[in-house]
């Protein structure tokens, strides 16, 4: 007589299959809750966008009808009034080529300024400052770009206009060669250079943010390599860290251009606001269509609202442009180097 061990299987007892396990990719609810909130919040923002876009046009369509494309060539601001009292639109002109100029003379010179100090301060933050000074440099550095632009202006119009005029005149009397920093009236005071110089301050934590972040997610075994290979941390930087994060670098700089070309009370506190085309960076004399905007708004008719709703169009499209531009060269650069 055999016996079969307590939990043995008999070797006449059939063999149970185990029951098939469903495998489907149908998501949980909870995926389909955060699938759906997250889609609602990206497309509320192409709505507002949208929105934003369509009350502008509507809001200046007759003055870009009735001035044509001289409201983008055109320099004159000059508003009519009949006997009434009346904005006669016939008989006023609006441009704002030269705003348009000092919005993009503004915005590149403060880029050419935040770019090197932003990237430099980045790297150093990433790969040579102690961890207690980087954890204070980082949170500094966060704090600033989220400070209001007034308090820029006025740092910019107390503290930093007569320092900033002393390095105009430098340039002037150094590089006065070159046709940007030539000067037929010698007026530094409130020039685009002084209003560059500040938004490039303002716009610099925020490139430091972003690149920061794009180094810092550098692969390690890359940087190990790099050291194995007998590389110094300079020439690892070179070889590894900037070729990897320069789309990022690249965005940074376009959404720092984005500010820079948008910003208004930073700029009409240490600018002035003269309407007429200006490409010296030096000479006291300027603006942007943001700051034009903010000055012309309290005081402006019907009429003169439209035309500045037709000024906001237009920045609003150039700035979408920027955009698409940045989003170009980050996707063309962003396989380089990986």
């Amino acid at each position: 007589m055999t016996t079969t061990a307590p939990g043995a299987r008999s070797a006449n007892s059939p063999i149970s299959t185990p029951v098939k396990r469903e495998i489907t990719t149908k998501p949980r609810f909870s995926d389909k809750v955060f699938r759906g909130v997250a889609t609602a919040g990206g497309l509320s923002s192409l709505v507002i966008l949208g929105l934003i876009l369509i009350f502008l046009g509507y809001q200046g369509f007759q003055v870009l009808r009735s001035e044509g494309f001289g409201f983008i060539t055109g320099s004159n601001w000059q508003v009519m009034q009949d006997n009434a009292g009346n904005t006669d639109l016939a008989a006023s002109t609006f441009g704002i080529a030269a705003m348009l100029i000092g919005t993009l003379l503004c915005a590149a010179m403060a880029v050419v300024i935040a770019v090197p100090i932003s990237v430099l301060c980045a790297l150093y933050l990433t790969f040579y400052a102690p961890q207690l000074l980087k954890k204070i440099m980082v949170a500094v550095i966060d704090l600033m770009a989220a400070f209001p632009s007034i308090l820029f202006g006025m740092w910019g119009f107390f503290i930093l206009m007569p320092h900033v005029e002393y390095w105009g005149r430098l340039i002037h009397k150094y590089f006065s060669w070159i046709p940007l920093f030539k000067m037929e009236i010698p007026v530094f005071t409130r020039s685009p250079f002084v209003a560059g110089v500040v938004l490039a301050i303002m716009i610099i934590p925020i490139i430091t943010s972003v690149s920061r972040e794009i180094f810092s997610q550098t692969p390690l075994d890359r940087v190990q390599a790099a050291y194995a290979l007998g590389a110094t941390r300079w020439s690892m930087i070179r070889a590894v860290v900037i070729p990897y994060g320069r789309s990022g670098v690249v965005g940074g700089a376009m959404l720092g251009l984005g500010r820079a070309m948008g910003e208004t009370v930073a700029v009409y506190t240490v600018l002035n606001l003269v309407y007429q085309i200006n490409w010296h960076v030096l000479i006291g004399a300027g603006g942007n269509v943001a700051s034009m905007i903010l000055l012309k708004f309290g005081e402006a008719g019907p009429t003169e609202t439209r035309a500045l709703m037709a000024a906001g169009l237009v920045l609003f499209l150039l700035t979408l442009l920027v955009n698409s531009i940045a989003n170009t060269i980050v996707s063309r650069t962003g396989g380089k180097g990986r």
